[in-house]
């Protein structure tokens, strides 16, 4: 675990963590910050969990397992988050940052685009459906809150994990939708090389913003 500056935000690598305390963390960061907070980006991996969004429907839970479910504060439906997927936090003053809330969708979206793209998978973005696709499968889901202006949760991105407790939900809310992850799409890289490779690109399209 540690800490890394960029250009005009702080990267803090948690390592594996449990949900809720990591939750509870985001909320307390955004409450305490003021204008001159410099923003954050936390990267964690979380042991088995689904996460509800705030207006997340239950019947999109298809089997109840040992996995815990907790509802949230994001917006989306329901979601699994598991060891071998890369969270990405996004901690934002986005006033100041002069961003609305689909334009950092839409880059989060992008920057996820041109990582594949580097590796040569023809990835994209869905307006009807946020997240990144791969032959129509899922390999990426974006849930963000915005609260005065600033933001918690963030992206989520599978790169090498179990992907079974997929089948016991909709994922996103969305029927008979299948998911993938780098690893069954022939990308070698490892959890920290997609990590620095996917905060490189956002640092600079931050900066292009």
């Amino acid at each position: 675990m540690g800490a890394v500056e960029y250009s005009s935000f702080v990267v803090k690598q948690l390592g594996k963590q449990e949900y809720q305390p990591i939750w509870q963390a985001m909320q307390d960061f955004t409450l305490a910050r003021n204008s001159h907070t410099v923003d954050e980006l936390w990267v964690v991996e979380h042991p088995p969990i689904f996460t509800l969004g705030r207006n997340g429907k239950e019947s999109h839970i298809l089997n109840k397992s040992d996995i815990p479910i907790i509802k949230v504060d994001r917006g989306g439906q329901v979601t699994y988050h598991g060891p071998g997927q890369l969270v990405l936090y996004f901690l934002l003053d986005l006033h100041r940052r002069k961003l609305g809330i689909r334009q950092l969708v839409t880059l989060i979206e992008d920057c996820l685009v041109a990582l594949l793209n580097h590796h040569k998978i023809d990835a994209y973005s869905d307006k009807k459906a946020p997240g990144v696709y791969v032959n129509k499968q899922k390999i990426a889901a974006l849930g963000l809150r915005v609260s005065k202006g600033c933001t918690t949760h963030g992206l989520s991105l599978n790169i090498d994990m179990d992907l079974s407790p997929f089948q016991d939900i909709n994922p996103c809310g969305y029927e008979n939708l299948e998911i993938t992850q780098c690893k069954d799409l022939g990308i070698n890289d490892n959890f920290q090389e997609l990590t620095n490779a996917l905060l490189s690109l956002i640092e600079k399209a931050l900066e292009r913003s």
